[in-house]
């Protein structure tokens, strides 16, 4: 039988998988020259060279660097016409190879002057209804006067020169900075406070019909610029989306305000005895050690008491803070605060809740207990949170971070009721501010050119955090549910993935260029993490990898290419594919079941086998084979439809018995059954191919094909499923894992599966 084993082999390399794809052979015809346009090729073009400064592994390199800025600051907040005035010095070290001829400032405020060209910046027109406030705000009002006011740049003393380009400073030196060097220097400003409520400003004030004000006040100071190897100066100007990019320092912060506000933000308060009363440091006294339940710092009925003065003394709080990226701070008559304690191998956190009777029953019920949920989850993620506090701040319609403070929508209605619309709201909201703690005011991307390194990759550890939160408080959410999360699940990305084309932008763009931010930047970035974690590489290869790119770039300047690839090397997956569809292109997620084949293997010659040899110069008669019959073809006998596979190919059978001992024949298989199911993929990313096949005895079974199977044909690919069951059904993605943005053409036969699939898509709407 050596020979029937030799001839039996070589048709199987002939006819191979060709057999039930039943294929017409290649036509011979000159085609055109191409370029490698597969979707898995290397992403070398897009990549920046890596070097000393950043390695191919995604790695700092030997010779990084990164400047750092210490700030003196001492400001004066006037609560009486809304002012802030501030004197800084700022000790400039240049850690860098270069010689620096000058030095950059950002004045962020500046986008808040009245003949600011951010204002102009959009196109407009009169649409046929408008609201009265919009009409109001459009055409009646005038501009807010704001921006810096600047009235000293010096350096002991001295006049220094300076040229002010919209929110870009530039301040000349009398001598270049060398390398390794340091320049003090200082800057005199003051500038008017906007209220944000009205002005939709990141800080400023809310007013309150007795005339108090809540200040959540930052960017309040003239910052230094970035200086690294990746752009030089990052002095792209403040045009509103995108947000910061700044170095890291040391603050010594001094901020005088009217004697009755309770003031906090970031930093140590190393004052504390001088600013609050006895009974408030007892209680944060005893909240340093209460683990299991806020202590409140300052009660409702106090702060309620505090309100209805007026003090015109003045305190000043001091603050300071070591290696942070930015400085921001509360202060307001009104506050009450409560605070617990989160333990931490290196030491203990604060969690703190600062917010105005406004905010209750809401804020004292969940505000802490998200913020420790925040700390617990990221931690996990990441790395141990590093700093000695977190803070949440109560701001109506806010939700912006700094470190160590933030502040964070979500208000009752007047009665103290709310909806699990404002509940969840304001847990996800906080739980999103705080997280930017860790990215990016430690692993601090560039905020102002890739927004999605921040707002994504938050968003993505948000959903994570908000999961963890269902489970920590049940009580929270309805019974037998999950967190309902506004952002991460693959099913709630489809729609803007397959919407216009116009008004898409790849992620890979800047903030200022997109047409839907928190899609761009926070939905879509979110959710290719999760699936990137839940179903492409598992979870434990995600995290390990994942908690190497947070540990590599905490306290420095990652860039995109810089998380790309310690994703690859952490893991050992070939990403490539991946990161070029989801962040690079619009293309979308749409793959189908185009077609399912059932077939039976026979002995007996069929036309098209005798067809297929003939191409070869192989003559049936001559060797040994095994036919392969379409249901339905042209060789088709019913009869032989559901028999073993070695009983309508007796030469099969014989084949076994010579070949294989009764031990070995024990342990093959033979199926009755044979089905070729083509998928397709009418959506440009590829993705593994998740189907669940169903069977006549009721049973399932769920397949993974690696994403690879489209590597040699991007339209679509056939797979074949041998098995001793009659297949019903075929379900592509059941779990919606993959964000396919169609669902209509994901199962077979479609007619019976369609209505579930579009009643399931009606009810998920985000």
């Amino acid at each position: 039988m050596k020979k029937l084993k030799y001839t039996f082999f070589t048709v199987l390399l002939l006819v191979g998988a060709t057999s039930f794809a039943q294929e017409e052979p290649a036509q011979e015809e000159k085609q055109p020259g191409h370029v490698n346009t597969n979707k898995f090729r290397q992403l070398y073009n897009e990549f920046a060279t890596p070097n000393q400064y950043r390695t191919a592994s995604g790695a700092p390199g030997p010779a990084y660097y990164q400047n750092e800025a210490d700030y003196e600051i001492k400001i004066e907040l006037n609560d009486e016409n809304q002012t802030i005035s501030g004197y800084e010095t700022i000790t400039y070290h240049n850690n860098s190879p270069d010689k620096l001829e000058y030095l950059w400032v950002q004045l962020d405020q500046n986008i808040r002057k009245k003949d600011s060209p951010a204002l102009e910046k959009d196109g407009s027109g009169m649409a046929p209804v408008i609201q009265p406030g919009s009409v109001v705000s459009s055409y009646m009002t005038d501009p807010f006067d704001g921006g810096f006011n600047i009235t000293e740049v010096s350096k002991d003393g001295k006049e220094l020169p300076h040229m002010i380009n919209f929110t870009m400073m530039r301040v000349e030196m009398p001598e270049a900075l060398e390398p390794g060097d340091e320049f003090e220097f200082s800057i005199r400003w003051n500038y008017n406070i906007p209220e944000h409520t009205v002005d939709r400003a990141r800080s400023g004030y809310e007013s309150f019909p007795d005339g108090n004000k809540n200040y959540v006040i930052a960017q309040f100071f003239p910052r230094m610029c970035v200086y690294n190897d990746v752009e030089g100066w990052q002095n792209y100007q403040f045009w509103g989306n995108g947000e910061f990019a700044l170095p890291f320092g040391d603050y010594d912060v001094e901020i005088t305000v009217p004697a009755d506000h309770l003031l906090d933000g970031t930093g140590n308060l190393v004052n504390r005895k001088d600013v609050y009363s006895k009974e408030e440091l007892k209680r944060w006294e005893q909240a340093q050690k209460s683990y299991d339940k806020p202590v409140i710092i300052r009660t409702q009925a106090e702060a309620e008491q505090i309100e209805k003065g007026h003090s015109t003394k003045k305190k000043t709080w001091k603050l300071q803070a070591e290696n942070v990226r930015d400085f921001a701070f509360t202060s307001s008559r009104k506050y009450i605060m409560d605070a617990q304690a989160v333990k931490f191998p290196k030491g203990d956190v604060m969690a703190i809740s600062i917010y105005p009777k406004e905010g209750n029953p809401l804020w004292e019920d969940y505000s802490t207990k998200a913020v420790v949920q925040t700390l617990e989850s990221y931690s996990r993620m990441t790395f141990d949170y590093p700093y000695p506090k977190a803070i949440s701040v109560h701001g109506k319609n806010q939700g912006m971070e700094y470190p160590m403070i933030c502040w964070n929508y979500g208000r009752p209605n007047e009665d103290g009721t709310y909806s699990d619309r404002t509940k969840f709201g304001m847990i996800s909201v906080i739980i999103h501010e705080v997280g930017h703690n860790f990215f990016p005011m430690i692993v601090n991307s560039d905020e102002r050119q890739w927004g999605w390194m921040d707002e994504g990759i938050n968003t993505f550890v948000q959903y994570v955090a908000e999961q963890d939160f269902g489970e920590n408080y049940p009580e929270a959410i309805a019974p037998n549910s999950k967190y309902p999360s506004r952002r991460g699940e693959p099913s709630k990305i489809t729609g803007y993935m397959a919407g216009d084309q116009n008004f898409i932008s790849p992620i890979m763009s800047n903030p200022e260029n997109v047409y839907q931010l928190g899609n761009n930047a926070y939905g879509k970035p979110a959710t290719a993490l999760n699936i990137l974690r839940e179903t492409v590489m598992g979870r434990d290869l995600f995290d390990y990898s994942f908690k190497t790119y947070a540990q590599r770039w905490m306290f420095k300047h990652p860039t995109p290419e810089d998380f790309f690839r310690t994703m690859e090397d952490a893991s050992a997956v070939d990403l490539d594919w991946y990161w070029r569809g989801w962040f690079y292109t619009t293309e979308n997620v749409d793959m189908g079941v185009s077609e399912v084949k059932s077939y039976y293997l026979t002995s007996n010659p069929t036309a098209a086998g005798k067809e297929m040899l003939a191409r070869y110069g192989v003559d049936p008669s001559a060797i040994d084979a095994v036919y392969v019959v379409e249901e339905g073809g042209e060789d088709y006998d019913p009869a032989m439809k559901g028999k073993s596979m070695i009983e309508n190919a007796p030469n099969l059978q014989e084949f076994m018995m010579d070949n294989f001992t009764p031990a070995e024949r024990a342990k093959l298989k033979t199926p009755k059954h044979f089905y070729a199911v083509k998928f397709n993929k009418p959506g440009g990313i590829p993705m593994p191919i998740i189907v669940e096949y169903s069977y006549a005895d009721g049973t399932k079974e769920k397949v993974t094909y690696p994403v690879q199977v489209w590597r040699k044909n991007d339209a679509e690919v056939t797979k074949v499923l041998a098995t001793d069951k009659e297949l019903v059904g075929v379900m592509l993605d059941p779990d919606l894992e993959t964000a396919d943005v169609d669902v209509s053409n994901n199962s077979w036969p479609k007619a019976e599966e369609e209505s579930e699939f579009d009643s399931f898509k009606e009810g998920t709407q985000d």
